[in-house]
């Protein structure tokens, strides 16, 4: 097997069991290596530290399979970490009334850049890195055999792909075609699911515990649901008593699906409205009229998608955050999140909390929020954490 070397010094996040390697760590790669083949790792000394595959056109240049010496890359590997995964998912949703959830997340199951996503009887899966490119074919065969859905298609069109040198997928790549609209169960709630078209893989999945957290705290309430996609957070908050719903997005066509989702679920949704429109604009629009709202959810599409808009992307969350608490009634709650991984909680917190002090306020914390449990992250590797929220008062 080939192998690639490290610099002097550069082993030490892998010695702490961080799976990625960048380009500027590593001293020597020999030739020949092929897109996602896999290779041994190694320190200046030769001495073996981690099993990985090669990824010549990103600026993570490898991710590691294992750190077990003793393990190979084969079927049988793919296998193990799959049903591991699935005994995962069954353990904490096995008593939930759910038919929707993340399978496998990634580097947090121990396959770099493998996305599995169940609605109901289908897979949605995106092949985000050479690595299980290189495998794709095996990787498809066992999650037929270990699931057996009535379809698996594909949803590789992101820009992650592009950085990994290969070309976008999408479509159907086993079993049936996905139906226009995938009716599914979360929580005892209905909800369609456009797996071609929709967001991410046809519906924010992380936000499930979120969401239940929402409707706790709906009855009785007057709900702004901001970046409302197809309903979610106003589906819960109906369903938990809410007094009125208003929810603002800029697509019509999300908006139309969250109606039908009201319908679906058969909730009261004469105090329902839907904006089409720019969130910061709206909100603005209703400081001016003087409309307030006893709850406001604030989850917005990833403001920051690199360091370099690290400062404008935290300028954005600020001045949102700022808006929604002028907004909100005395004694109102706020549910506001950042899905940008470039945004540590501490940041997003300071952040929150300076927006508080421009609007003349201080909000107590009443919890800390982040993804939902089939989308776990791990010690090693902190970049898996990358959903964080608060839950205010004030």
């Amino acid at each position: 097997m080939k192998s690639i070397t490290l610099k002097k010094g550069k082993e030490k996040a892998l010695l702490r069991r961080h799976p990625w390697i960048f380009s500027r760590a590593i001293g020597k790669i020999e030739t020949g290596i092929q897109l996602g083949e896999t290779v041994e790792i190694t320190n200046v000394k030769g001495e073996w530290l981690a099993r990985g595959f090669f990824s010549p056109h990103s600026q993570i240049r490898s991710r590691v399979w294992t750190f077990s010496p003793d393990e190979s890359i084969d079927g049988s590997f793919f296998e193990r970490r799959i049903e591991k995964a699935k005994i995962y998912r069954q353990k904490i949703f096995g008593s939930e009334n759910s038919n929707a959830y993340r399978l496998i997340n990634s580097e947090s199951d121990g396959l770099p850049g493998l996305i599995v996503d169940k609605y109901s009887d289908w897979l949605v899966v995106q092949f985000l890195s050479a690595g299980v490119e290189f495998w794709r074919e095996t990787i498809i065969d066992i999650l037929n055999k270990q699931f057996r859905p009535l379809g698996i298609y594909e949803r590789s069109d992101t820009t992650s792909r592009s950085q990994e040198g290969l070309p976008l997928r999408k479509g159907t790549i086993a079993g049936e075609e996905p139906p226009e609209f995938i009716e599914i169960i979360e929580n005892g709630l209905k909800f369609l699911v456009d797996v071609r078209k929709g967001h991410k893989t046809g519906f924010y999945l992380d936000q499930k515990a979120n969401r239940k957290l929402v409707e706790e705290h709906a009855s009785g309430q007057s709900v702004l649901n901001c970046f409302s996609y197809t309903g979610g957070f106003g589906i819960y908050a109906l369903r938990g008593g809410a007094k009125n719903l208003v929810n603002i997005d800029t697509s019509q066509n999300a908006l139309d699906i969250a109606t039908e989702n009201i319908k679906l679920n058969k909730l009261e949704s004469s105090e329902t409205i839907n904006i089409k429109g720019d969130v910061f604009e709206e909100l603005r629009n209703f400081l001016e009229r003087g409309t307030r709202f006893d709850l406001i959810i604030l989850d917005p599409p990833k403001f920051v998608e690199s360091k370099r808009q690290l400062f404008q992307g935290a300028r954005g969350y600020k001045d949102i955050n700022m808006l929604a608490f002028k907004l909100l009634k005395r004694g109102g709650k706020l549910f506001t999140f950042s899905c940008s991984g470039h945004v540590t909680q501490e940041l997003f917190v300071k952040i929150v909390s300076d927006a508080a002090s421009d609007a003349g306020m201080s909000p107590k914390i009443l919890r800390f929020l982040t993804q939902s449990p089939d989308h776990p992250f791990i010690t090693s590797f902190p970049e898996s954490l990358y959903l964080k929220g608060l839950l205010l008062e004030i």
